[in-house]
């Protein structure tokens, strides 16, 4: 294994999986501040009160996202299970990457959002999967 893209490939998906434990904290346990629901292009209270549910599964989605990505550093960092820590991590960082491709592709106004979101996931898995084939 490439230890320098090892180690590269697991900063990147660690970064992403924690903007992703943000994103659960923004939309599962601070949905209520204005500060929160803003952030996702909510224009008002009723509207936020209205998706509330949905934004509180997302969060816990995006939260167990970031648990099955950090699972997989984890593999990579502490036992001698690189390949699996690497097959773990790179799942669940496509599944960023892949949430991005879809939010641009729903909203092209949301590129910058989704290249928030899924571009150190998706160049991370890349190095990940390099570090295993070079």
């Amino acid at each position: 294994m490439n230890t320098v893209f090892l180690v590269a490939g697991s900063v990147l998906v660690s970064l992403g999986a924690l903007l992703h434990v943000f994103f659960f904290y923004l939309e599962s346990v601070s949905w209520s501040k204005p500060s929160s629901w803003k952030r996702f292009g909510v224009k008002s209270a009723e509207d936020a009160e209205t998706v509330k549910p949905w934004a509180f599964n997302q969060g816990y989605y995006n939260l167990f996202i970031a648990i099955g990505t950090l699972v997989g550093v984890a593999l990579i960092a502490l036992t001698d299970r690189d390949q699996a820590g690497v097959a773990v991590a790179v799942f669940g960082a496509l599944i960023m990457a892949g949430a991005g491709v879809v939010l641009v592709s729903t909203n092209r106004r949301m590129a910058k959002a989704a290249l928030i979101q899924g571009a150190a996931p998706f160049i991370g898995a890349a190095l990940l999967l390099a570090s295993v084939l070079v």
